[in-house]
């Protein structure tokens, strides 16, 4: 009986502060005006298709722009892939502002599930006493005060990346190869980590994972076909635009290497692509290796922030995915030291200066500064992964 009084304190006060920290943080990044954030694109897409129009048509998404008063204007059609709008369609059922607060919302809710989830895999209280203080943290971290910002929709991935860990870890690996298919939504960031996902699932033998990263791939393919044939070719045409007027500005190998070059197009590509390979070799390599002694938890945490910087297009915003490894890093940190100093000297490091990079961000308008979140990240798996874990203490 008192075991299951104080699970329902737990629920209560954890729900208590969630939803405080929630309205908190909302209302904050709230003074944003939503006509002016990536989230109007999303909402736009989903507002065109309940009205029966395709974001893929430029002379509609720009109509769609007069219409509903939003003034920034960036791209001529919706610039994700297509299928991708339909997952957008609850929020046209709102109006833009009740619907980029309800995504607010539901972000800081995704990000509370993902803390909860993974410090839980644990069953020591050593790492469940940390949920709090890791919750806490969250909150504060600095990509994800740039995804209520901008309304980005880096909590989507996250949680269909966190639902496919939790398939994994349940047999259910079909199901997670198609949670993973949803990763390549946002191409730049899927297309890295499906590879190297790929690789890992591929030593492990699990077939079922990867006909289900295949099944839910083609599935998008076809879905994107039915709303518009032509919908690839439009998809890379918009990206091409993006990216020709961000070249440089990324936390990735790409954008050093178009530094590294002053901008000269073939050096750029020939020095961003060897980078890029170099790295994905290298963590393909060791995954290949590791495969048998890595849980899936550790396989993400591992796999996430490399697939970043080896990608071609990052934002800080999208690095609300490395909520996952590092709440990992730190729990497997006290595991292994029977300690929490060393937990929080990497938890206070970590944030600290993804608050530095959002600073610079927006004094200096590029985003190579967060390139320290994924090194700091990557430094913190390394040293979770290679220390040698003490014995417990003598009660």
């Amino acid at each position: 009986m008192k075991k299951i009084l104080l699970k329902i304190i737990g629920v209560i006060c954890v729900l208590g502060l969630s939803v405080g920290m929630i309205f908190a943080l909302a209302r904050l990044s709230g003074t944003a005006n939503s006509q002016d954030t990536n989230f109007s694109f999303f909402w736009l897409a989903g507002k065109m298709l309940l009205n029966g129009e395709n974001p893929y048509n430029e002379a509609q998404y720009l109509a769609g722009h007069d219409t509903y008063q939003i003034g920034w204007r960036p791209n001529k059609i919706f610039p994700y892939p297509l299928p991708l709008a339909l997952f957008c369609i609850p929020l046209g059922f709102f109006s833009l502002q009740s619907a980029y607060l309800l995504w607010q919302m539901l972000t800081l809710l995704i990000v509370a599930l993902t803390v909860f989830v993974t410090i839980y895999q644990w069953a020591r209280p050593a790492q469940r006493r940390l949920f709090f203080p890791l919750l806490l943290a969250s909150f504060f971290f600095g990509p994800l005060y740039l995804s209520l910002q901008t309304g980005s929709i880096g909590a989507f991935a996250l949680l269909a990346i966190l639902l496919a860990v939790l398939c994994l870890e349940n047999g259910k690996s079909f199901w997670a190869g198609i949670l993973f298919a949803l990763t390549i939504l946002k191409p730049p960031q899927g297309a890295t980590l499906l590879l190297l996902i790929g690789i890992w699932l591929l030593a492990r033998k699990d077939w079922k994972a990867i006909y289900g990263i295949l099944t839910g791939g083609i599935a998008l393919l076809i879905i994107g076909l039915l709303q518009d044939p032509a919908w690839l070719s439009k998809m890379f045409a918009a990206s091409e635009a993006v990216m020709d007027r961000t070249q440089g500005v990324h936390s990735n190998v790409w954008a050093f290497a178009y530094l590294a070059c002053n901008g000269a197009s073939a050096c750029s590509k020939i020095l961003g692509g060897a980078g890029s390979l170099i790295l994905l070799g290298l963590g393909g390599f060791f995954l290949w290796k590791k495969q048998a002694q890595l849980t899936a938890f550790e396989a993400l945490s591992f796999i996430i922030p490399l697939g970043f910087v080896s990608t071609v297009y990052l934002w800080e915003y999208d690095q609300i995915l490395y909520i996952l490894p590092l709440v990992w890093v730190v729990g497997q940190l006290v595991q292994k030291t029977k300690s929490y100093l060393q937990a929080f000297a990497f938890l206070t490091a970590i944030i600290f200066y993804a608050f530095f990079a959002v600073s610079r961000l927006g004094a200096v308008k590029h985003d190579l500064w967060s390139l320290g979140n994924t090194l700091i990240l990557l430094a913190g798996f390394w040293l979770a992964s290679a220390l040698n874990e003490k014995p417990e203490r003598a009660s």
